[in-house]
């Protein structure tokens, strides 16, 4: 007997040992859980992912498979953890009886007003499927666009980075050993050296004061640009800038017209379209105009009335809306005008990054090369301050 309890001992700390390490595995899952649905209220989901979502939401339903059912497999196949979450509510919202427009409402970071009140028009109109996919193509349009950009200005900015690193490092590390040198010379030394020699100093001596200064800079300037009137003054700052300016406004123009083309074409009121629009935009002169826009229709005028009072709108947007609304095809037409304008800013984003490449070079060499020029000048004379 002492034998088997003996041999039995071994066994139960053998059994005990895994399903510690079990539980310890598991407290650590829940304890993600826990923090991804605190973060689901307020964690805002990137727009590439919410198109992926949206393509595959619409082509299961097409398929015909129920929505519950959609969800749940989209749940398992997302790998973004708390949108995984936030599935996994609208699921359950979804099965305890809850419209599928009020369930994604309560994910505003998640889902924008776009996306909710198109839902709310599919279920209205009994063709969820089909409006999705339109919101889908909407989203991929959008996604489309924002990767030119960004694309267009990743080079620019990299090489804006570089030249500021090598400046930093020339004026801190190097230049402080050739001004050694040169003051054993015993003469006035040029003036860009000098110049060079003080800002070296300069910077040695506060560039802490300097990074501290410039952090603090750009969270204040993030929070000013948070109030209206901060955004307001961007935006008039952005469209008098010679190239950023038009393209900005282009971008802008693109985004009204495909919004508001999409949401009218899906049955949305046309004042309910305007205010997804203004909201969707991020740009004031887009929202000061849906403002103008919904309250001359509401009065009974029409949408191409205000747009040619507005000179934010150019004479094409004017006209295209006026041929939409004598034609009884005004989400067409700004169709159109959205695909006008993508096409536009294609060509110039592409014409803007050829021409900065060259643009860069030569900065780069000017900045890099004025500072080899300047240490260099004493020693280019030192013939003369040693013979004197």
């Amino acid at each position: 007997m002492a034998s088997t309890s003996a041999a039995a001992a071994p066994g139960a700390t053998r059994s005990s040992a895994p399903r510690k390490k079990n539980s310890f595995w598991e407290s650590q899952r829940l304890a993600k859980q826990k923090q991804y649905e605190k973060q689901a209220r307020r964690k805002k989901i990137k727009l590439d992912t919410l198109c992926v979502f949206t393509q595959q939401l619409s082509s299961m339903l097409e398929a015909g498979l129920p929505l519950v059912s959609a969800l749940e497999a989209l749940q398992e196949q997302t790998e973004h953890p708390v949108f995984q979450v936030i599935i996994r509510n609208v699921k359950m919202d979804i099965s305890g009886g809850t419209a599928f427009s009020e369930a994604v409402a309560k994910y505003p970071n998640a889902f924008p007003n776009l996306f909710v009140s198109m839902v709310e028009a599919g279920e209205a109109s009994g063709g969820l499927a089909s409006i999705l996919g339109k919101v889908a193509v909407y989203f991929e349009d959008t996604v489309k666009l924002i990767k030119q950009v960004k694309s267009a200005m990743t080079y620019p900015i990299a090489v804006i980075a570089l030249a500021v690193v090598l400046v930093q490092v020339l004026l801190i590390f190097v230049i402080p050993v050739f001004a050694e040198m040169f003051a054993s010379f015993g003469k006035e030394l040029p003036k860009p050296t000098q110049w060079l020699i003080a800002t070296s100093d300069f910077l040695k001596s506060y560039i802490l004061y300097i990074i501290v200064g410039a952090v603090v800079f750009w969270i204040v300037l993030k929070r000013i640009l948070k109030t209206p009137k901060g955004r307001r003054a961007k935006d008039v700052v952005l469209l008098r800038m010679p190239i950023i300016g038009p393209l900005g406004q282009k971008i802008a123009l693109s985004r009204f017209c495909r919004t508001y083309a999409i949401l009218l074409r899906s049955g949305v009121p046309i004042l309910r379209t305007l205010e997804i629009v203004s909201n969707a935009s991020g740009n004031t002169y887009i929202e000061k105009s849906c403002k103008e826009i919904s309250k001359n229709i509401s009065q009974g005028g029409q949408l191409s009335e205000t747009i040619a009072e507005i000179p934010y709108f150019p004479p094409t947007v004017k006209h295209m809306a006026r041929a939409g609304e004598q034609t009884g095809n005004v989400d067409g037409m700004m169709s159109k005008i959205a695909d006008f304008y993508d096409a536009e800013i294609e060509t110039t984003v592409d014409a803007l990054t050829s021409l900065l490449e060259p643009m860069l070079i030569v900065f780069l060499g000017i900045v890099i090369g004025s500072i080899v020029m300047a240490m260099f000048l004493p020693i280019f004379n030192l013939a003369g301050v040693v013979s004197s």
